[in-house]
């Protein structure tokens, strides 16, 4: 799967869930004091509520997308935001107290590296957490799977993606050698507001930001508010699992290049 889309239109398209997520999975992670690191930060939702709790300055951020990238540099100016990936991150052992990652552990390709990654940046009991969406937990998106299945039964399930469960996130997190270990579901959001669902009845394509008969006064103030039973109004709910790291050896290390070589050191 790729990434390579425009901002403005995943911020429509799953920006306004990720948002409204993002304090949660903050809350559950445990994560306290900076500097932290947010692994596949997308246009940075959940980078500026990292920004407004610890400071940007203390705020690090990757993702493998350059026009993802650039939005999170836009919206969180002071943070370090690089392009680069969860199974190779570009920063020094120990740089940081605890690391997040939210709503991208499904679409990894090597899980136990992203781990292993993480297990190597985060010192010594810092907090290492990820959250997906819930399996069968996104109804908006049920509902177009359950159509597609009804087509074709041979059709993907989006409720087979990987790591939308506890018990699998439990275990790589274990794998991984992350102590006191635990998960949960993160509740939902509230529902999106009427100009959320005028805007999601446009059916917007995550490419294009826009069905593709769309026109913008289509998008407008004339399309109705989804009913407020439709899937449009349901609020997804995300599983979390949250770990504090043992032991490594860099995680003492706190010179002036634990972010690598393009940072300045953070305040003490």
């Amino acid at each position: 799967m790729t990434f390579a889309v425009a901002a403005e239109a995943y911020d429509r398209y799953i920006g306004r869930y990720s948002r409204a997520l993002a304090p949660r999975f903050l809350e559950f992670a445990g994560v306290t004091s900076g500097p932290v690191l947010e692994v596949g930060c997308g246009p940075g939702s959940l980078t500026a509520v990292l920004a407004a709790r610890f400071g940007a300055v203390n705020v690090a951020a990757v993702d493998p997308s350059e026009s993802f990238v650039a939005a999170c540099r836009e919206r969180v100016p002071g943070a370090e935001v690089r392009v680069g990936s969860g199974e190779s991150l570009p920063f020094v052992d120990g740089a940081f107290e605890g690391a997040l990652s939210q709503l991208v552990l499904s679409f990894v390709r090597e899980p136990d590296q992203l781990t292993a990654e993480l297990s190597r940046v985060v010192r010594r009991d810092g907090m290492v957490a990820a959250c997906t969406f819930e399996a069968n937990g996104f109804a908006l998106v049920r509902t177009f799977w359950d159509a597609a299945l009804r087509l074709d039964p041979k059709a993907p399930d989006d409720a087979s993606i990987p790591f939308r469960r506890e018990a699998e996130l439990l275990a790589l997190w274990n794998r991984a050698g992350f102590r006191e270990v635990r998960t949960g579901v993160i509740d939902g959001p509230p529902s999106p507001s009427a100009s959320d669902r005028r805007a999601a009845t446009c059916w917007p394509s995550p490419r294009t930001g826009a069905p593709p008969s769309a026109t913008p006064a289509s998008c407008g103030s004339r399309s109705r508010p989804a009913p407020s039973r439709s899937p449009l109004a349901s609020s997804p709910s995300a599983v979390g699992c949250s770990g504090s790291h043992g032991s490594n050896p860099g995680a003492s290390r706190r010179d002036a290049g634990r972010w690598g070589p393009r940072r300045a050191p953070l305040n003490q």
